[in-house]
């Protein structure tokens, strides 16, 4: 696979890798610059504590790195893109912002009682059977005003969760926004 590259802040145009086969499906730039073009507009990332969900090659959160935010916690079930994983945030001189836990998502979801987030992406498997159930386990995790971007395919919609804000569609990707609204 060719090598993945870093769309915009103090890191554009840097490049890492993607483990060799087909256990990731990393997000295509246009899809990157889309995400990132809708959460700059709502969220100021500079010093944002950011969670990335099914990390796979973490091209979103370190996007989210290279754009200002202060950490990113990277959560991976398979060893081997984990592996690849550490081995881009070394290349790009991240680590020192980087949490990794190598975990399934949904239990590791049901365990988290740490301080919470202002960015949460997610960008599960499209045929994960509990895909429709994540807004109401990840949105909890979020400091008020904070957002979860979820990545899915079109069979999935959520116009009516009550967290939801807009979705755009991009190929056979669609981004789902969700916000964290600040108590009334």
């Amino acid at each position: 696979m060719p090598g993945l590259r870093i769309i915009g802040g103090r890191l554009r145009r840097r490049i890492f890798s993607a483990p060799k086969g087909h256990l990731t499906r990393p997000t295509s730039d246009r899809a990157k610059e889309s995400i990132f073009n809708m959460v700059e507009a709502r969220l100021d990332l500079d010093d944002a504590h950011v969670l990335d969900l099914f990390a796979g090659t973490g091209s979103l959160g370190f996007e989210a790195l290279s754009r200002g935010a202060a950490s990113a916690t990277f959560v991976e079930q398979q060893a081997q893109v984990m592996k690849c994983l550490q081995e881009n945030a070394a290349s790009l001189d991240l680590t020192d912002a980087c949490v990794f836990v190598r975990a399934d998502v949904l239990p590791y979801l049901k365990n988290q009682s740490g301080p919470p987030y202002e960015l949460v992406l997610a960008d599960p498997p499209y045929d994960l059977d509990t895909l429709p159930r994540l807004p109401d386990l990840i949105v909890p995790l979020l400091e008020p005003g904070g957002l979860l971007v979820l990545e899915h395919d079109s069979r999935h919609r959520f116009d009516d969760h009550p967290a939801f804000e807009l979705s755009r569609a991009y190929g056979r990707t669609t981004v789902s926004l969700f916000n964290a609204h600040e108590p009334a």
